[in-house]
């Protein structure tokens, strides 16, 4: 299987060899001033989260002062500055970034708090406000940007997770290189992770088996994206968790216009995951893959998906950043990872500018589940589903253009753990100052 994985990825890179380099960006740039950009994100949270077993199951560690057991209930606002120069002229360029990352609490239902929005006090309550600062320092050459210092960043086996009012922020060194037309490498080394709801610098941890909780020491990453056609793309990712664990990703992905205005598309991802050294996240030896067909016709879409878990254990991430899971029934509450369980969705989407209401989406869609092994004490096997429904709406023009009114709502339900109903209110406001 690896020797499999070396050859796919020894092949993209000899076809993309064959290819014409991109336009030096480097040779193109302007300035440091003259590039750059500045941004204002608002993002405005409600998240109410009714565990339907009511006190059962619900932890100590998760009971804030005068919460009703059961019942979470949060609303925030965050707000991001970020700013990204442009780079100096040269055959070398250089460049920073730098974010500001503010939330505020706007209310926690008298004490109910506990869905990740906000920091905690001493006594339990939510924080009223928190910041983050950082900042990266840049190089170019040609096509190719090396960062360092604090960053936001999205791949396949390290991932900051934006699922809050604030995203995590990895602090390491990132190097992309974009140098062949249609392939893009990566390769990052990180020393820290900050959580959605810490200042510090160095606040995600793991549970290992003794209830020891271990930052990250370091997550060393390198990767290939390439595109084969322009319908058909590949990527191809390694990381290795520092006494956690070592991964490798594969993705293929398939979409081809069918005419008429119809489409089809095809996407596979692929996991698999080994303990490594002191064994932080436990032992581990897992596979999983999702493969997930769709077809699209006019403004609406539909899409089959199904994912298998194999081996000694499940899928585990977070240590490696909270998006670090690229799986297609990876939804709103559950991933569907657990240890042989095996999965299936069905999901629609209807887009209304095919009917005269540009801005406008909806989405449902259906995942259940059977087969979790070690998730029952009486040894029967786990079940189970969650349907999640959403519509979101985007303001096309005038001045609050982009401004988009999301809702999204999922029912959960499984005979181990906790049934919860999930309901989310989300409001975006995105400003281009620069």
């Amino acid at each position: 299987m690896q020797v499999m994985k070396w050859s796919a990825l020894a092949l993209a890179v000899t076809a993309a060899s064959t290819q014409l380099a991109f336009a030096s960006a480097q040779s193109e740039s302007n300035g440091i001033v003259e590039d750059s950009s500045f941004k204002i994100f608002n993002r405005a949270l409600y998240m109410n989260r009714d565990f339907k077993h009511g006190a059962t199951h619900e932890s100590e560690a998760n009971e804030a002062k005068g919460e009703r057991k059961g019942y979470r209930e949060d609303f925030g606002l965050g707000i991001r500055l970020l700013f990204e120069s442009g780079f100096t002229q040269g055959t070398v360029g250089v460049g920073v970034d730098a974010h500001s990352l503010s939330s505020i609490k706007l209310d926690t239902g008298a004490g109910r708090q506990g869905n990740g929005l906000f920091g905690v006090d001493s006594d339990g309550t939510a924080e009223d406000t928190q910041s983050e600062v950082g900042g990266a320092i840049k190089f170019r050459v040609s096509n190719t940007v090396l960062k360092h210092g604090n960053m936001m960043l999205d791949t396949p086996v390290f991932s900051t997770d934006d699922s809050r009012i604030l995203p995590e922020v990895a602090t390491g060194t990132l190097l992309t290189s974009d140098e062949i037309s249609g392939l893009t490498l990566t390769a990052g080394r990180f020393t820290a992770l900050s959580s959605q709801t810490a200042a510090g610098r160095d606040t995600v941890t793991s549970e290992d088996s003794d209830e020891n909780l271990h930052t990250l020491t370091s997550a060393n990453i390198f990767g290939a994206n390439y595109a084969f056609t322009d319908d058909f793309s590949g990527a191809l990712f390694f990381s290795d968790v520092e006494d956690h664990f070592k991964k490798t990703y594969l993705n293929l992905n398939y979409g081809q216009d069918l005419g008429n205005d119809q489409s089809f598309g095809l996407d596979f991802n692929f996991y698999r995951t080994t303990d490594d050294g002191k064994k932080f996240s436990g032992e581990l030896d897992n596979r999983i893959w999702s493969i997930a067909p769709s077809y699209g016709f006019g403004g609406h879409k539909v899409t089959i998906a199904y994912q298998r878990s194999s081996g000694d254990t499940g899928y585990t991430y977070g240590i490696d950043g909270g998006g670090a899971v690229y799986l297609n029934n990876s939804v709103q509450i559950g991933d569907y990872e657990l240890q042989d369980e095996k999965s299936w969705q069905a999901r629609y989407d209807l887009n209304m500018a095919e009917y005269g209401v540009p801005g406008l989406s909806f989405m449902t869609r259906y995942v259940t589940s059977d087969d979790i092994d070690g998730v029952r004490a009486d040894g029967k096997e786990g079940k189970r589903h969650e349907l999640n429904m959403e519509s979101k709406y985007v303001i096309q023009e005038g001045a609050a253009k982009d401004l988009s009114f999301r809702v999204r709502h999922a029912v959960y339900r499984a005979n181990f753990g906790r049934d919860l109903n999930d309901t989310r209110l989300i409001i975006e406001y995105p400003l281009d100052v620069l």
